[in-house]
């Protein structure tokens, strides 16, 4: 099964195909094939997949994956949430971005800085597909006061994953795929292709 991701986010890309790597998919990033990102417009993660995920189908005429994620803090009443890729105003700006969280936590203690991250996947035959697929994962954990670890993409420097008490930067690969909200949502999303989804959007 041949399919255009509708993102340019390469961390989002690596993880997606390592997990979706051995389930008969072809992913396509969206770039490859001179598409731009779509505009994010929706009030919801579903929304704003299925935005995408309709914008990729409809540019590229293939069946399209589109992800939607974010970082939601107790302590901020869900933000950063939908905006949480320009939280501090640009698009992309990890660093910023965390500069900016962290600055809004300041003085928060340990015990009222609990976060989780969220994604929401959305699979699509074509664009204008009434009964698109839709996988949802979460990640409760923690802020931390600094940023730890080097590895990983977004706020991962900053927030704690309680199992381990790692840094989600701190996590090799694999282990950060099997208990992350994005590696949730893809394992139920390969649940659905093995259970026959594939052959419908092949």
């Amino acid at each position: 099964m041949k399919l255009v991701l509708a993102s340019s986010n390469a961390g989002k890309l690596d993880e997606i195909h390592a997990i979706l790597a051995d389930v008969g998919v072809e992913l396509i990033a969206q770039s490859a094939l001179g598409i731009d990102d779509a505009e994010e417009t929706g009030a919801t993660f579903v929304e704003n997949a299925l935005l995408k995920a309709r914008h990729a189908a409809r540019q590229s005429g293939l069946p399209a994956l589109a992800d939607d994620s974010g970082l939601c803090v107790d302590a901020l009443g869900g933000a950063p949430g939908l905006l949480s890729a320009r939280y501090a105003g640009r698009h992309g700006d990890s660093a910023a971005n965390i500069a900016r969280l962290l600055e809004a936590l300041h003085g928060v203690p340990p015990d009222r800085r609990g976060a989780h991250f969220h994604c929401t996947l959305v699979l699509l035959r074509a664009p204008d597909e009434p009964a698109p697929l839709i996988a949802e994962g979460r990640w409760a954990g923690a802020i931390l006061a600094a940023p730890r670890g080097t590895g990983g993409h977004g706020y991962d420097p900053v927030f704690l994953d309680p199992a381990s008490g790692r840094s989600a930067a701190e996590l090799d690969p694999a282990a950060k795929n099997a208990v992350s909200h994005r590696g949730r949502a893809l394992a139920q999303l390969r649940r659905y292709l093995e259970a026959g989804a594939s052959a419908a959007f092949g």
